[in-house]
């Protein structure tokens, strides 16, 4: 397994739960240090309509030139992005919108069941909540948008429901000082939300307890490959180079899992969108909201995690620039004060940015690749934490040669 955050930890665990004897790498010296550290900590069904969608071109055009603009496109000359753009446009035509949205919500319910039943049989702790997700708007124009969407994910199976601003009010009392600024919201009770480092470092932990390896400080250079194979895993630590192998090898490198598999001819359309994080603590007194909360015009999330609250969002494609924008980390701070006036904190933000691993479409790529013993488990893009159970689970059944119990176009030879 190549790859310990949240994608690779719970391969590893359902993996070795069916049988496997697996080893974990990461260049990493614990588990979810990367992507997973300090995301906005959603397991979100209700998020599940892709941002290509045609209502994007709209926002674009008001987005554009703006440094704190919820999608920041800085362009490079990379080949990789201008590839990942174009094939971003074909996506947001209404019937592909529609498929990836089947298929995102099909593999999120299928995921968010699977944590359940982990959570219970393992009695992990992680500062969850299922107190589900409130979306609020504020732009009249973007929430008659969304309750399109609601009623599209309806039929999909989900229980998104529309509501007005005094039921914002009371699923969330903490918004009352912003009333003047909601317009309405929709309502997803089962959807929850949890420090997804705090789930992986727990699930980790039972993992190598049961007998999972974990290869950490050991970074990944490249795959070895002999035919139709891969022979082995070139890695290197302080102590040199070596050479791993294995029956099987998945990939779960989220971002730079397409800078591993370019060399064997293999072009992932996986491209690193930046998000940033602030994650405040949270002194007694202070109205702060208990319920997690999506700022849709904002593409903002308001996360509870015990007594902190992480505020996450907001996509950059820059490469795999990974330096913070002040602009954009004070967007944070100036949003949450504009929803939650009488919050009190104490001592500073922690400020934190991430690359999440998006696709095009924003569904996941999982399952075979070219190479008989070489598997994919990347690209979840800001749904990693939701998608990561089902995603793990499905991936053990078809390895094993079984059809997982979710209907997704997973990847084939």
């Amino acid at each position: 397994m190549l790859g310990a955050g949240v994608v690779g930890t719970t391969s590893a665990w359902y993996l070795a739960r069916a049988g496997h004897q697996v080893t974990v790498v990461d260049r990493q010296a614990q588990a979810g240090m990367e992507t997973s550290y300090a995301n906005g900590g959603q397991i979100s069904v209700s998020h599940a309509e892709p941002w290509a969608n045609p209502h994007v071109f709209s926002r674009l055009r008001r987005w554009l030139g703006r440094e704190d603009a919820p999608l920041l496109w800085r362009w490079r000359a990379d080949p990789a992005q201008l590839a990942w753009g174009l094939r971003f446009l074909g996506e947001c035509l209404p019937g592909a919108t529609r498929r990836n949205m089947a298929a995102i919500v099909a593999l999120s319910l299928y995921s968010r069941q699977q944590l359940g039943q982990l959570r219970s049989e393992l009695d992990l702790h992680y500062d969850q909540l299922t107190r589900g997700i409130l979306h609020v708007y504020t732009d009249p124009q973007e929430f008659a948008a969304a309750s399109e969407a609601a009623r599209l994910m309806a039929g999909f199976g989900v229980d998104r429901q529309t509501v007005d601003v005094e039921r914002c009010l009371e699923i969330e009392p903490a918004l009352a000082d912003a009333r003047h600024l909601l317009v309405g919201g929709d309502y997803t009770a089962a959807d929850e939300s949890g420090d997804a480092h705090l789930f992986t470092r727990a699930l980790a932990s039972r993992a190598g307890a049961a007998g999972v390896g974990f290869r950490h400080g050991l970074s990944v250079d490249k795959l070895a490959v002999a035919g139709r194979r891969v022979a082995g895993v070139v890695a290197s630590s302080a102590a040199g180079p070596e050479l791993l192998t294995a029956d099987a090898y998945v990939v779960a490198l989220g971002s730079y899992s397409p800078r591993l598999l370019k060399p064997l001819g293999m072009r992932l359309p996986v491209y690193p969108a930046k998000g940033y994080s602030a994650t405040l603590q949270l002194l007694d007194g202070g109205r702060a909201p208990t319920v997690s909360i999506t700022d849709d015009e904002r593409k903002l999330v308001f996360s509870r995690l015990g007594n902190r609250l992480r505020i996450a969002g907001t996509a950059e494609f820059n490469g795999y620039n990974l330096e913070l924008n002040e602009v954009r980390c004070q967007a944070l701070i100036q949003r949450t004060r504009q929803l939650f006036p009488r919050l009190e904190i104490d001592g500073p933000p922690e400020f934190w940015c991430g690359l999440r691993p998006a696709t095009p479409s924003n569904r996941p790529l999982i399952g075979a690749t070219r190479y008989d013993n070489l598997w994919l488990n990347t690209g979840h893009g800001t749904l990693g934490w939701t998608m990561a159970c089902g995603s793990a689970a499905a991936l053990t059944a078809l390895i094993a040669g079984r059809r997982p119990d979710v209907d997704f176009p997973f990847l084939k030879c």
